[in-house]
């Protein structure tokens, strides 16, 4: 305090002084956030030196991280809130105090090396023990409880300053109970005048005012009520204090309202603090992780929101792995990279066992696969993706961190390494979550399959058989439940993780009678391809919908692939691209390095598109690519090539294939674009929209992007970023021997011949990404009836606009709406061969978005209907599936730039949706 007061005697300015207060407590030797710093500054402010220029300096030690605020709140509040009525003054920078910190994360901050004393000190000064009955000391509950306190008592404040009682039950006091009488610097001043007794009157007033507009703030915060339904759900009882608020406030509603100029957010305020109450609530729990995640706080209390009794100190990984399954940010980064460095990081931060830093990677896998089954948003709950992580990516890093110790202390014989056990003693405690465990429908048969597998293990072993071909064997007679362990157990033997001895564990193996709504193990058809079986139809069905099981398997697909006949690599694709790729767990790195190998091998040699050679090189491949870029289509496959860190070369492989069949006009015949049908339309149209899938080309292009008040950057992928990566990657592996381990059981992408790409290379490719950015960033310009574009357009507009010709409209019509749209003459519609356009692909998309303008501005103009409109557009996707990339940009852009109409979904022009 001598310091505090020679530095306010200089004139120092706030941060000027909360540096010389640094300075004092760390030559003291205390830690910072300090416990006594804060009691001795609170302690003075109440009221022996109640002075602005302290407020201040509080304020920015607070600010500076000097002082823990949640500490700085707590100890204010019982010494405060009953000197409201005397001081004003105090009150009011009491309450501007909590409305700067209440909401940030700054008030949860790290409590530091003095956790234990800001812990004991919140505790205290709010009387948990008294008031809630609450004894505990970790940081975290502490949290929760100090927002029930405060969000509490600001309501009995407001409650008796508007003259009503405040709603506690009988005998309770008000507000807090102080013991023995609080110094005031009223007792050191002059008299007020009658002037200052009408301003301090005025004062409590608006602080009545302001105590409610900040509570408001308080409970419509999402953290706020993520923990007020912590408490609700895991304490009901502490909960019924508040109960008792809400009851008072419901009863004087209309005169609080009445009385209170802001009194319309009392309703709001009920609304908001009844809600937690709901069944259905369900809290975000993104916007708490950065809350908890630090507090190591791990508790029944916090198992509603960290799931499964685990410690906070994990979360990162729920958060990584919940990210990496958001099919909108791709990444160009192998995830079992990321995955081996997080859990390596963690293990040292959080100073645990490799048994329970295992345990918690898998438990947070399981979670997300667990989370599917309610998608929190769209219809398509990524299932495979997820799946992808648990039992491929996931194994595969433990893997690569296993190896990493082997190499470092090498084999001692059959002794096991500490990472080892520490891996098995984390599979073993998994038996016990039965919950998490549950398998979701589509993989019941697989995790049938693999118990049973076990069981015939199990039983072979009982019985004295040692052959180990028996455990391959089916015995129908051997049935079993499974369920996601046994999946995970097997993705662990097959990448020698463990070995057959885990089928032997207790509790592993649950024998079971006939099993309902599941299909008994048959044999595999990869078994009748192993051994020479032709690729027919039913064999290819079979194959296709059937994951392979070993490497040799996809071998000696892969070779038929690459040299077999055109019918055989046609159908080699599509078997690669089905299940096995999608589902093939055990083998799944295998599998995205030959499909890599397949789009990269099919470029021809000179690495040209526009030479006839290379044109009938692309014809000659174009139905294996077609099987290759329709199985690249499927949702989740995309995904799961982004996830091995596959995207930069993807890319690269897609951009000559877009480049040459973007460059062929279709036959003059094309009508429409069939799944399953063989064109030059359909294969351009899957690699290009593969090729904006992995980056967000509808969107301004930026580097980076800013997302929240706190400025955090998140890096977006772009074309040029991802060519960027991938001509790195190769000047690494020219440079330096050995790759990465991630790509040492991918197939080794690297073994074909690669050179540099850039989008110069493409011209064709390159008119279009500019032509896009131009359309994202303004509005179109004006056509001239001569350029060869307009002549385009206007085919299209007769294409689509056929059916709407026979009322009347014409491609000419729908022009005149807009001075900068193309312009054209009316068409019959019966003269179906002049309205097909026939023209190459690139030439097609460049005309699309002026086409889009016409129609759009006819349509706000009254000459053409919105569902007519989206019935058009219908048509031009049939035609050519790729032109949906030119709509998503263009009204992506049209939209943020807010001048065209909504349209209503009223069930009147449009069908209603509910019915559908």
């Amino acid at each position: 305090m001598a310091a505090v007061k020679a530095s306010e005697v200089r004139g120092d300015p706030p941060l000027l002084r909360a540096a010389e207060l640094a300075r004092v407590v760390a030559g003291e030797g205390a830690g910072i956030p300090s416990a006594d710093l804060a009691g001795i500054l609170v302690s003075n402010l109440c009221f022996a030196h109640n002075s602005p220029s302290l407020w201040k300096l509080v304020g920015q030690a607070m600010a500076s991280r000097l002082l823990c605020p949640l500490n700085v709140l707590a100890l204010l509040t019982p010494r405060v809130l009953p000197q409201r009525r005397a001081q004003p003054e105090a009150y009011r920078l009491y309450l501007e105090l909590i409305k700067c910190n209440v909401t940030s994360p700054s008030l949860f901050m790290e409590a530091g090396p003095n956790r234990d004393k800001i812990t004991k000190s919140i505790a205290d000064a709010l009387q948990l023990l008294k008031n809630y009955g609450y004894c505990g000391t970790e940081f975290g509950h502490v949290v929760i409880m100090f927002v029930l306190a405060l969000v509490t008592k600001l309501i009995d404040s407001i409650l008796e300053d508007c003259g009503f009682p405040s709603g506690m039950a009988e005998g309770q006091e008000s507000v807090y109970a102080i013991e023995g009488p609080q110094p005031m610097d009223l007792d050191v001043k002059k008299v007020p005048t009658e002037n200052q007794n009408e301003h301090r009157e005025q004062l409590r007033r608006k602080n009545t005012v302001m105590a409610l507009d900040v509570l408001h703030m308080m409970v419509a915060d999402r953290k706020i009520q993520s923990f007020l339904r912590l408490i609700f759900l895991n304490m009901p009882e502490k909960f019924s204090s508040l109960s008792q608020r809400l009851s008072s406030i419901e009863a004087h509603k209309v005169a609080l309202e009445t009385l209170l100029p802001s009194g319309h957010k009392i309703n709001d305020l009920l609304i908001d603090i009844q809600k937690v109450c709901n069944a259905n609530y369900q809290p975000n729990n993104k916007h708490i992780v950065d809350v908890l995640g630090n507090m190591r706080s791990g508790g029944s209390l916090l198992g509603q929101l960290t799931g499964a009794g685990r410690a906070a100190c994990w979360i990162i990984f729920d958060i990584y792995v919940e990210n990496a399954i958001d099919g909108k940010h791709l990444s160009g980064i192998s995830a079992i990279e990321v995955l081996k460095e997080v859990t390596k990081t963690l293990q040292v931060l959080n100073e645990a066992s490799w048994q329970e830093t295992f345990k918690a990677l898998w438990i947070s896998a399981l979670r997300l696969v667990q989370r599917a089954r309610e998608p929190l948003e769209g219809p398509i709950p990524h299932l495979d993706a997820r799946l992808c992580m648990l039992l491929a990516l996931i194994p595969l890093s433990v893997a690569a961190i296993l190896k990493e110790e082997s190499d470092m202390f090498g084999a001692e014989g059959s002794k096991i390494l500490p990472r080892r056990q520490g891996l098995i003693s984390s599979l073993q405690d998994l038996i016990q979550y039965s919950g998490l465990l549950v398998p979701p429908s589509s993989v019941v048969n697989a995790a049938n399959s693999a118990a049973s597998k076990a069981a015939i293990f199990k039983s072979n072993y009982n019985a004295g058989v040692v052959n180990s071909s028996m455990v391959a064997q089916i015995d129908s007679s051997t049935k079993a439940v499974g369920n996601m362990l046994h999946l995970i157990i097997e993705a662990c033997i097959s990448r020698n993780l463990i070995d057959t001895s885990a089928y032997l564990w207790p509790g592993y193996v649950v024998s079971s009678g006939p099993l309902k709504d599941t299909t008994l193990p048959q044999e595999s058809p990869w078994l009748n391809f192993i051994k020479g079986a032709p690729l027919s139809g039913p064999l290819i069905d079979a194959l296709v919908a059937t994951p392979a099981s070993s490497v040799g398997e996809l071998d000696k697909l892969y070779n038929i692939a690459a040299n077999g006949s055109e019918e055989e690599k046609t159908a080699a694709a599509k078997i690669l691209c089905g299940a096995s790729l999608v589902r093939g767990w055990n083998i799944q790195e295998h599998v995205v390095g030959m499909v890599v190998k397949l789009l990269l091998a099919s470029l021809p040699s000179d690495s040209s598109t526009s030479t006839p050679g290379s044109i009938n090189h692309y014809l000659a491949q174009m139905s294996t690519l077609n099987e290759i870029l329709l199985g690249l289509s499927y949702g989740d496959a995309i995904h799961i090539l982004s996830l091995y860190g596959t995207v930069p070369d993807v890319a690269a492989a897609l951009m000559p294939l877009c480049e040459a069949f973007g460059s062929i006009a279709p036959p003059p015949n094309h009508k429409s674009t069939i799944l399953g049908e063989t064109s030059v339309y359909s294969v351009f149209s899957c690699a290009f929209l593969c090729l904006l899938r992995l980056w967000k080309f509808y969107r301004p292009p930026q580097e980076y992007c800013l997302a929240g008040r706190g400025g955090s950057v998140r890096m977006e992928l772009t074309l040029d970023y991802l060519l960027l990566m991938r001509n790195n990657r190769i000047d690494l592996s020219n440079s330096s021997a050995p790759s990465r381990d991630s790509y040492d059981n991918m197939g080794s992408v690297n073994e074909v011949p690669a050179q540099p790409v850039y989008i110069d290379s493409f011209p064709k490719l390159r008119a279009w990404y500019f032509q896009n950015q131009a359309c994202i960033a303004s509005t179109l310009s004006g056509l001239c009836n001569k350029n060869p574009v307009h002549q385009v357009a206007n085919k299209i507009l007769s294409m689509i606009c056929r059916k709407m010709n026979k009322g009347g409209i014409s491609s000419g019509n729908l022009s005149s709406a807009s001075s900068s749209s193309v312009s054209g003459s009316s068409v019959s519609a019966s003269d179906d061969s002049f309205q097909r356009p026939a023209f190459p692909a690139w030439e097609f998309l460049e005309a699309v978005p002026f086409v889009l303008e016409a129609v759009l501005t006819a349509c706000a103009h009254g000459r053409f209907s919105s569902r007519d409109l989206t019935t058009s557009l219908r048509d031009l996707v049939d035609f050519l599936p790729a032109s949906l990339a030119a709509i998503v940009s263009y009204f992506s852009a049209e939209i943020t730039r807010g001048i065209w109409k909504p349209v209503p979904m009223n069930g009147i022009e449009w069908p209603s949706p509910g019915a559908v």
